[in-house]
Formats: C-alpha cells, sequence, structure tokens
C-alpha cells in the first residue's frame, strides 16, 4: 500500500559488494627479489600453517570442554528466565568464574559479559569505515557505529549499578528502573541499527553481520536475568512499580499550573517570559548573538556537564543539516520565542538514500535534554514517506510547548524517558513512534491529509522483549484533523496505532478524539502479526471518536477500567517523573486527576 514502516520507498540499496578492489598490477621485480619474495611467502605460508593447525586444536580443545562442562544449578536457573537460553548457558560457560558464580554474581557476570561483547563489536566495526560505500550504504553503517558507542555507555552505567565499587558515590548508581532503561535502550540501539540495513546489500551488510552477531539476544537475556533477579514483575504487560517507591496521591499536587514541591526559582523560571531567562549561548541569524547557527552552538556547549547549560535560539528559521545533540552533550536546554517563531526546519528523507534514523532534522541523544517554545518541521511531504522531524532517545528528555511538523514519521520517540507537555503534533503515516517509555500530556496530535492510497495511524510502538519498561503513553491530550483532512476524513481513515513490533504497547487515557477515528480504533500490521502479544489500551477516553462499541476485538486490547491499572501509565509511575520532572521546571500531572 506504499505505506509501511520500511514499505516501497525506492531507496533499497544495491546488491553489488560495497568494497572496491584493487586491480592493479604489481610493479617488475628483479629475479633476485622474486627469490627473496618467494622465501618469503614459503616461511609466511609455514607459519600460518601452524598457527592454523593451533587455532583447530584449540577450537576443538575449547568445543570439547565445553561439551565435558555442564552448566551449574545456578546458570541452568538463570538462563532459564531468558529467551535465549541456550546462548545464555553457552556464553557463561566461555567466561571466568561463571562455573563458581551464584544467582547474583550471574546478574553482573552477564551485563559484564555482555559490555565485553560489545566493545569488541565497536571496535572491529570500526575497521572497515574507510571503505568506500554508497550513500544509502554508509548511512547504516554510520548509524551503527553511534548506537554502539551509545550501547557501550549505557552498558558500563548499567554494570557499574548492578554492581557498584566501593569507593563510587552512591549518588552516580541507578535505580532498578534506570538500570531497567538503558539495558531496554541498549536492546533498540541494536534493533535500529540491523533495520538500518534491511533494504541493502552487499559485503557491508554480511561484515556487519558477523561482527553483531547475537548482541540483541544477549542484551535481551541481560534484560531478563536483570529484571528478574531485582523482582521487577510484569502484569499483563503493565509494569508494577517499585515498591520502595511511594504512591503520589492525585490530589494537592499541583500549585497552579505547577507541581507544589517545585521549588519558587523553578516556577518564576516557568512563568518568566523567554526574553527574562539569562541564556548561557543565544544564537541569532542577524549576528547579534553569541553564534549565528544552532550547530555551532552544540558544538561549543560543555561535555559531561551536571549543570544546565540553557541556549537561547532567537526569532527565525534555522535550516541546517541534520543538527545532532549527542550524548557527551548532556544537560542542554533549547528555548526559542515560541511556536512557529523559532523554527528548526530540514527536508532530509529516505528518498535521499540514508536511513529514517539519519532524516532527523533535529536529534538528540545527551541526557537531561530540553526543548521550550520551538518549532521543529521535516519539509520533506507525504510523498517521500518516512522523513522524521525530531529524534529524540535522551534520557530524561522533555519537550515543552513544541510543534513537531511533518508527514510520515514526523517524531521518533527513540528510547529512554521522555515527556512532552502542551505540544502539537502534526503527521500521517506512524507520526509518533519508536521505543521510549514516553508520556505525552495535554497534547494536540493533528492528523494531516496523506496521499492517495494511505491511510493515517498516530503511533506505531516497537516494543521488541517483553521485558522492556517501554510504551507510548497519551494522557488528557487532544486527537483531531487538520482542517485539510476535516474536510475529506471520510476517504481518509485515521486509526490511534499499530504494532511495529512484537510487543508493541500504547495506551490513550482522558483524551478527547475526534470522528476522524475509525469506529475500529486500531489497524493491522501485517495480518495477525503481534495481536495476542501487543498491549494497547483506552481509559475514559471522550469524543466522538471515543466510542467503544466496534473496536478491534484482538488479544491484547482492553478497554481499561481499573483505575490502578491505567495508574500505572502516568507520569509518576511509567515514567517515573517524579524523580526528574521537577528539576526540570516543566509543569506536570503526576497521576490521573485533570
Amino acid at each position: 500500500m506504499g505505506y509501511g514502516r520500511l514499505g516501497s520507498t525506492g531507496t533499497g540499496g544495491s546488491s553489488r559488494p560495497d568494497i572496491l578492489e584493487d586491480t592493479s598490477t604489481p610493479p617488475t621485480t628483479t629475479r633476485k627479489s622474486k627469490l627473496k619474495f618467494l622465501l618469503i611467502f614459503s616461511l609466511t605460508l609455514i607459519l600460518l600453517s601452524a598457527v592454523s593447525v593451533g587455532l583447530l586444536v584449540g577450537l576443538r580443545t575449547r568445543s570439547v570442554g565445553r561439551m565435558h562442562r555442564k552448566p551449574t544449578q545456578a546458570i541452568s536457573r538463570t538462563c532459564s528466565r531468558t529467551r535465549y537460553p541456550t546462548l545464555c548457558v553457552n556464553s557463561l560457560l566461555d567466561f571466568p568464574g561463571a562455573l563458581s558464580a551464584s544467582d547474583k554474581d550471574l546478574v553482573h557476570i552477564s551485563v559484564n559479559m555482555t559490555l565485553l561483547r560489545f566493545n569488541k563489536a565497536l571496535y572491529i566495526a570500526s575497521d572497515i569505515s574507510n571503505m568506500d560505500m554508497e550513500t544509502r550504504v554508509r548511512s547504516a553503517y554510520d548509524d551503527c557505529l553511534e548506537l554502539l558507542d551509545d550501547s557501550v555507555e549505557l552498558l558500563t552505567r548499567s554494570l557499574t549499578s548492578v554492581s557498584p565499587s566501593p569507593d563510587l558515590n552512591l549518588a552516580q548508581a541507578g535505580s532498578t528502573q534506570d538500570v531497567i532503561t538503558w539495558l531496554s535502550a541498549a536492546l533498540t540501539n541494536q534493533d535500529t541499527c540491523t533495520e538500518g540495513f534491511e533494504e541493502v546489500n552487499g559485503f557491508v551488510k554480511d561484515q556487519m553481520g558477523n561482527r553483531l552477531k547475537d548482541l540483541s539476544e544477549l542484551v535481551s537475556n541481560c534484560l531478563a536475568i536483570y529484571s528478574a533477579a531485582s523482582g521487577d514483575d510484569d502484569f499483563s504487560g503493565i509494569p508494577i512499580q517499585n515498591r520502595r517507591r511511594r504512591m503520589l496521591e492525585s490530589k494537592d499536587e499541583e500549585v497552579g499550573h505547577f507541581p507544589k514541591w517545585l521549588s519558587g526559582r523553578d516556577r518564576m523560571l516557568l512563568d518568566m517570559p523567554v526574553h527574562g531567562i539569562q541564556a548561557d549561548i543565544v544564537v541569532s541569524k542577524d549576528g547579534n548573538g553569541t553564534y549565528k547557527t544552532i550547530a555551532e552552538a552544540i558544538k561549543k556547549a560543555p561535555e559531561y556537564s551536571d549543570r544546565r547549560t540553557i541556549i537561547y535560539v532567537r526569532e527565525g528559521k534555522y535550516a541546517e543539516d541534520n543538527l545532532k545533540v549527542g550524548r557527551k552533550k548532556r544537560k542542554l536546554m533549547f528555548i526559542g520565542d515560541g511556536k512557529g517563531k523559532t523554527v528548526i526546519s530540514g527536508g532530509k528523507s529516505v528518498y535521499d538514500k540514508v536511513t529514517t534514523f539519519h532524516t532527523a532534522s533535529f536529534a538528540a541523544t545527551g541526557a537531561g535534554f530540553i526543548a521550550r517554545d520551538i518549532s521543529f518541521e521535516n519539509w520533506a511531504g507525504p510523498s517521500k514517506h518516512q522523513a522524521v522531524a525530531l529524534r529524540v532517545g535522551a534520557d530524561h528528555a522533555v519537550v515543552y510547548q513544541c510543534n513537531i511538523i511533518g508527514y510520515q514519521d514526523t517524531l521518533y520517540v527513540h528510547s529512554q524517558r521522555q515527556f512532552f507537555r502542551e505540544c502539537d503534533v502534526y503527521g500521517t503515516v506512524d507520526f509518533i513512534f519508536g521505543n521510549a517509555a514516553v508520556v505525552f500530556q495535554n497534547c494536540s496530535l493533528y492528523a494531516r491529509k496523506p496521499m492517495a492510497t494511505q491511510k493515517n495511524t498516530i503511533t506505531a510502538q516497537n516494543r521488541k522483549d517483553p521485558n522492556q519498561n517501554t510504551g507510548i503513553s497519551i494522557h488528557a491530550c487532544r486527537v483531531v484533523a487538520t482542517p485539510e483532512l476535516e474536510a475529506s476524513k471520510g476517504s481518509f481513515p485515521t486509526y490511534l496505532g499499530r504494532p511495529w513490533k512484537m510487543y508493541s504497547r500504547t495506551v490513550y487515557m482522558q483524551s478527547y478524539m475526534g470522528d476522524h477515528i475509525h469506529p475500529r480504533g486500531w489497524l493491522e500490521w501485517n495480518a495477525n502479526f503481534a495481536l495476542d502479544t501487543l498491549y494497547y489500551g483506552e481509559y475514559m477516553n471522550f469524543g466522538p471518536g471515543a466510542a467503544l462499541g466496534q473496536r478491534v476485538k484482538w488479544p491484547g486490547y482492553r478497554v481499561i477500567t481499573s483505575t490502578a491499572e491505567a495508574s500505572k501509565f502516568t507520569v509518576a509511575q511509567f515514567i517515573y517523573g517524579s524523580s526528574w520532572l521537577p528539576a526540570t521546571g516543566v509543569a506536570f500531572l503526576a497521576g490521573l486527576s485533570t
């Protein structure tokens, strides 16, 4: 139908091997040089033969050794909790100390082993970086290197938290939910890397496939082992809150527009006009700021900072090429002059022979990223298919009072914990997609008029593993049509979502739904795929599109009637926002009350 996530876009890679052969001939040599060359060549062959024999003997010994070694009860018990038990057993048998380890020790060992494998994969994958590659292949390759590098960081932080050293400051160690978030993100990264090569063929794809073999399965096993050990149960796909945390009561949570526990300074910062905020860096196209471009401001911002850096972007349209806040640029806050005034714009799409991941007009992976009063847009148009306006893979990210405008794949909520408040999101096909743990609150989701053969789908959530703490929660929002679609809504059905991956999870709660929403509510991805493993829920929605009488009858779909069940998808419980959102100064509702 031409509107699939990786549908017919005309950007498939060539089957030609992506490597150039050296066809030049060696210069003429003297007889003496030839004899010398043959002697060296013969000696090299002898040495290589000896090494090969040694390697074969070593491999045989290792293989026989593994056959004679049986997993301990602790290993068998630990691996029985994973989705890939055979890989789990074999990988642990090869790891020093595993045979004498307890169940608790194996949690640390599994993360350590996986981190070492990722480090090795990143190192050997870098070997082919100087190879000549076609544009589409290079895009997928670069994505993988970036995602591998991010995953090494996530696994390192997880390892530190799983088994902190005696001299570690406890404030640096992550909580149970932190570790599950980081492991979930590492798995999503690997999945994204693999997807990038789906539409290409050739040497680079084959080489990357060999170098990255089993990484997704190893992270999945880590996630299962850690979740079981930490008691992070999963009830029908709903994350159970850590019992050590106090559930916030919904009453008296807010003072005016903001939670009562926000500091006076934070409330003042939010109530203050943009021009009254003291910025560290000012971007202005007319040259009256610190820099003329956003790219320069990002480059000059500090790395690994524990202090908030405020970048004020004055009114104007900034058409810069694929802006990115990398993982080293932590705690950056971008403030504009308002929706439609400060505009960050781009036009990349998969038609430019790049991956969907690579099309983002603006991307952020640095933890603590905040954007306020800015419009992010991708103007590629519906005919160019996947074209991302904003991609976020930053933990504890907040997007506040912003526009995100595009058509297909407008907003890529890629990974980790995110919160969107009072934002307007425009799109057609899968226009909110990804595998973050994300809550949208008091937002307006606008379906636009798509191409003639397309259907609109608001969400495409891609939770791949049942142990990932990810999903899309849409709470107290407005689900509406643009005037253009409103005039022809009978010809273009709009659905609340469709399952991109096996354990797709999306809920709509206490939200208004316009009559452009199809009575069935949800759309299949491909026949019966994921219909019994997904989790799609609706709770106390209203409006003409919220009627439940003709909704789908899938095993994984449910009308939520329990307040306790719905509460699992609130800010307080789903993204544990009560522990980190106050410091951002952004207003939010922790519970269900509106």
